[in-house]
């Protein structure tokens, strides 16, 4: 059974915001992606969100037409937005007093999943019908939490805040947790070919990727993280692409090193965070602060 954690640190931190409460500028780009002789070619960004405030958590649907993600659009709260890639058309599909963060699609096609802050700041998984009705807590006695990926239909991986950290999985059906890991960081992304998902756990003064297979639970290491890095995506079984400043990279299971592959700095764009790659692999969505 998962063990209460104590969390003496600011919430806040669990989404990348500052000490104050205040979120970072960020915007939400989006570029060509394609793969040339296995090598993966970025086209020009286009910022698609492109307005003062805090956009991020880009979320690709599984028909690749369209996108979630989180935006704070003049307002205390953050909600979420979707995003129609052929028209270019974003609408607002979550308006409740709360902040929801990280939204992502469930198992089954009928609900997205994110986390909410509560009125007494509360952080725990909800979930809500595709058209952002139907509020629903998912794990009523996890807390808080910060960051999520679903496993499969009945199990969910999360990334649960305090001192450390901690991975915990935990089973919808019967709401029982456990922990697989502390001192974690934020990435939580599912393998390629489902046979499990990775996470990144703290090794000396590196991030390194961790897979662990699904219901195995049997563990292996991929390669540490860029510095300066947090996040990645999957490019293919053992590919990955992440960033450092404006600059992505990539990476294959045994090469030595990563391998620069754009630097986006005169398209704009500084201090690249997550990522998402469409499940056609034909858009990488891209968080970064414009260049003023």
């Amino acid at each position: 059974m998962y063990r209460k954690i104590v969390v003496v640190a600011v919430l806040a931190f669990a989404h990348g915001l500052s000490a104050q409460g205040a979120p970072p500028p960020t915007d939400i780009f989006l570029a060509p992606l394609s793969m040339k002789d296995g090598v993966p070619v970025v086209g020009t960004p286009v910022n698609i969100t492109h307005q003062p405030g805090y956009d991020n958590q880009p979320w690709f649907a599984p028909d690749s037409r369209s996108m979630l993600f989180t935006s704070a659009r003049g307002e205390t709260q953050t909600d979420i937005y979707r995003f129609d890639v052929a028209s270019r058309a974003t609408t607002r599909v979550t308006q409740t007093p709360e902040s929801e963060y990280s939204a992502t699609g469930m198992p089954g096609g009928q609900r997205f999943s994110v986390i909410r802050v509560e009125a007494d700041q509360t952080q725990r998984l909800w979930s809500f019908a595709n058209d952002g009705s139907d509020p629903k807590v998912v794990i009523e006695a996890l807390k808080p939490v910060g960051y999520h990926v679903w496993i499969d239909a009945n199990n969910v991986a999360t990334f649960v805040l305090g001192s450390p950290n901690a991975l915990a999985h935990t089973d919808v059906r019967t709401g029982k947790s456990d922990t697989l890991s502390r001192d974690i960081g934020r990435s939580l992304t599912l393998l390629p070919d489902k046979s499990g998902f990775a996470f990144v756990r703290r090794v000396d003064s590196t991030s390194m990727i961790t897979a662990m297979t699904w219901p195995g639970r049997q563990t292996s290491d991929v390669f540490a993280l860029p510095p300066r890095s947090q996040d990645l995506v999957w490019l293919g079984p053992g590919y990955v692409l992440s960033a450092s400043g404006s600059t992505l990279l990539s990476r294959r299971t045994g090469a030595s090193s990563w391998a620069p592959v754009a630097d986006l700095a005169a398209a704009g764009l500084t201090d690249i965070t997550r990522m998402a790659v469409s499940p056609d692999g034909k858009w990488l969505a891209i968080v970064a602060i414009p260049k003023p």
